[in-house]
């Protein structure tokens, strides 16, 4: 997954195209003998004319083209007649993937995807769960703060929420921003069945009085929070749409809570690296020993 994320950057970048593929919605949770619909958008003045190709990604196997169309469709199996269909709707330049009756051997991620040039262009993804379970809206979303010498560090952090699939962006208000930005993995704890994430905005100091937004994409909806800009004092209470308030030990400790895990995850490929190293060194002089 991290492979194809960064060869879709990669190929963004590299053409300086404008055409871009968003696919709706993130992820899907449906029973099974159920049909689902995944749409893709395609921003490209020929879209009649231009082949949509559609891929599977299931865990722990390759990416899979399944079907592609241009002006009539084209499936790669014959035996997914009656399970993959494609359609465009020209009148919004989106092309559907319907998958029928879906089993738990459809549970993946589907990719549309087009030619930009020489350079194949991907869409973000949807993943299909296959599960009788519904899924469910963030209990809680907040967003906590910490000053740290010239630095202020904003956590988003979004609570119980389900399936796990889920995208978080950060804005000033007129852009996305990526830069400082750190976003942890989806975390479940034990004995439970849903999810919370975290994500990190480091800005200067200066910036205290500036008001930066949490965007949340889910399954279930979408939501945004927001700093609470010239108002705020430094580890203040926070507050959410429901009026609960979080005091300044609360925020404290969900942020180190947080922090502590990314540490965590730091040591322990910097351990991994010396261990390399050590054996590296090890194996050398055990080498030389032999030929001595």
């Amino acid at each position: 997954m991290w492979l194809l994320s960064t060869f879709i950057l990669v190929a963004g970048v590299s053409c300086g195209s404008a055409q871009v593929l968003q696919q709706s919605p993130i992820s899907i949770t449906k029973p099974e003998r159920k049909t689902v619909l995944i749409n893709c958008h395609v921003s490209n003045p020929d879209f009649n004319n231009i082949f949509i190709h559609w891929y599977q990604k299931r865990p722990n196997a390759a990416l899979k083209r399944i079907a592609y169309i241009s002006t009539r469709l084209f499936l790669e199996e014959k035996s997914d007649e009656g399970k993959f269909s494609v359609e465009k709707d020209l009148t919004k330049s989106v092309c559907t993937l319907t998958v029928s009756k879906v089993t738990l051997q459809d549970s993946a991620t589907y990719y549309c995807a087009t030619w930009d040039a020489d350079v194949k262009i991907f869409g973000s993804g949807t993943k299909l769960i296959v599960s009788d379970k519904r899924n469910s809206l963030p209990a809680s979303s907040e967003i906590l703060q910490k000053k740290h010498k010239n630095t202020i560090t904003y956590v988003c952090l979004i609570e119980k929420f389900y399936p796990e699939v889920i995208r978080v962006t950060w804005s000033d208000g007129k852009k996305e921003i990526t830069e400082n930005v750190v976003k942890g993995d989806a975390w479940k704890p034990e004995k439970e069945d849903k999810y919370s994430i975290g994500s990190w905005l480091t800005v200067p100091a200066k910036n205290k009085d500036k008001i930066y937004y949490c965007n949340y994409e889910h399954e279930s909806g979408q939501n945004l929070l927001h700093t609470e800009g010239p108002s705020q004092k430094e580890d203040c209470s926070m507050y959410l749409k429901n009026g609960t308030t979080f005091n300044r030990d609360h925020i404290l400790h969900r942020t180190a809570y947080l922090v502590y895990i990314v540490l965590l995850l730091k040591s322990s490929m910097y351990y991994l690296i010396v261990l390399f190293f050590i054996y590296r060194v090890w194996a050398s002089t055990k080498q030389q020993g032999k030929k001595a």
